[in-house]
């Protein structure tokens, strides 16, 4: 895999038929291993050992609702309530995060309305803190702690 910009980490790799899986922590199984869910793996990491989220308010490939399509949000985070607070978009580190990243995490938070969106391709991060009062929002330097959310 390509090399990428968040702390390693022991993951746990099996071969099965000639194809690689990596063991998902939230989903508790092995997922085939792509370059996007090497950047995902490695960014639940970083989220739940460096940045404190609780791993119990996690959870991967979220099926919403978009009028009459169904979509799968990468990773979203839940307050205590079980409401959604987070959305984690993933892309291959080979891919350059773009408006058309934006463009599609947007879309899914027509439907959640969370405060907070992230994307990154493992190399890049964009945090993004959503202020629906006053109908603006802010690109943070970097991803914040899961104690820094409520502010």
């Amino acid at each position: 895999m390509q090399q990428i910009n968040l702390p390693p980490f022991d993951f746990n790799i099996k071969e099965q038929a000639g194809l690689k899986y990596i063991f998902d922590r939230l989903r508790k199984k092995f997922v085939r291993l792509t370059p996007e869910e090497f950047v995902r793996q490695h960014f639940i990491h970083f989220l739940i050992e460096h940045k404190h989220y609780p791993e119990a308010l996690m959870a991967n490939e979220v099926a919403i609702s978009l009028g009459k399509l169904t979509k799968k949000c990468d990773t979203i985070l839940y307050d205590r309530f079980l409401n959604p607070i987070m959305i984690i978009e993933y892309k291959s580190p080979r891919i350059a995060i773009s408006q058309k990243t934006f463009d599609q995490i947007s879309r899914y938070n027509m439907r959640l309305h969370v405060p907070w969106l992230i994307v990154s391709n493992g190399i890049s991060h964009c945090c993004c803190k959503i202020d629906f009062a006053k109908w603006n929002y802010r690109f943070l330097q970097d991803i914040p702690d899961y104690s820094e959310l409520k502010s």
